[in-house]
């Protein structure tokens, strides 16, 4: 399976301790398979430290855990088992790790989601209206790879295709900035969130091998279709 992390540097070599506590899934190397996700979050880090955002590919290899007796725990969807294990994972009250799994895959607990998880704690939603809240949302996905030995089924990508993108992404992102008065930030926002990223970002379309300004036109083309 490929799947994505999002960052501002391109990571070769996975260091745990690197990695923050109290998030969904506990202290682990997060990835996804949905590589706009990775790429708002490399978005979202690189924003925060005035840096370009960068995502790494890897290869998951599922059959090593499996072939290792891993403990894997998945999550197919949102439950009142991933709620829970969420809000454990993040209780910063509790002696961490929380739990013992190697491997943890599920969707992910963004802003709104968090929110609404609050909302629950506090008793103002049922469990019942709370996965139902959640239910009909984007889908989202993410791999935590919690224990050093997991690391070892995920293999680095040398993907020249994900180097082209990037660098198609950035020369857009400037030229918005220009033509469309936006600060860098709402540029990669529209980017980002647009029908031709989506396009561009999956590289078996091999839009990668167009010229940006090609790529540019179709992203103005869509914005002005848009707005009427």
């Amino acid at each position: 399976m490929k799947v994505f992390h999002g960052s501002d540097v391109r990571i070769e070599k996975i260091d745990l301790a690197k990695s923050g506590e109290f998030k969904d899934f506990g202290r682990g190397f997060y990835v996804t398979n949905i590589p706009k996700h990775a790429h708002k979050r490399a978005l979202a880090i690189a924003a925060e430290h005035g840096t370009k955002p960068v995502v790494t590919e890897f290869e998951y290899i599922e059959a090593y855990p499996v072939t290792m007796n891993m403990t894997i725990k998945r999550f197919d969807t949102v439950s009142e088992e991933w709620v829970k294990f969420v809000i454990m994972n993040r209780d910063r009250n509790l002696r961490h790790p929380a739990h013992a799994c190697d491997i943890v895959e599920g969707p992910i607990a963004d802003d709104w989601v968090t929110a609404q998880i609050e909302r629950y704690q506090k008793g103002k939603i049922a469990v019942g209206l709370l996965i139902e809240r959640l239910t009909f949302r984007e889908q989202t996905h993410q791999i935590c790879f919690c224990t050093p030995e997991s690391l070892w089924a995920l293999e680095f990508v040398e993907d020249d295709a994900r180097f082209d993108i990037e660098d198609i992404g950035n020369a857009i992102v400037e030229a918005l900035a220009v033509d469309r008065n936006m600060d860098e930030q709402k540029a990669f926002h529209v980017l980002l969130n647009s029908k031709t990223y989506e396009q561009l970002a999956n590289s078996d379309t091999k839009m990668y091998t167009c010229s940006w300004t090609d790529i540019y036109s179709m992203l103005i083309q869509e914005i002005d279709d848009d707005k009427k």
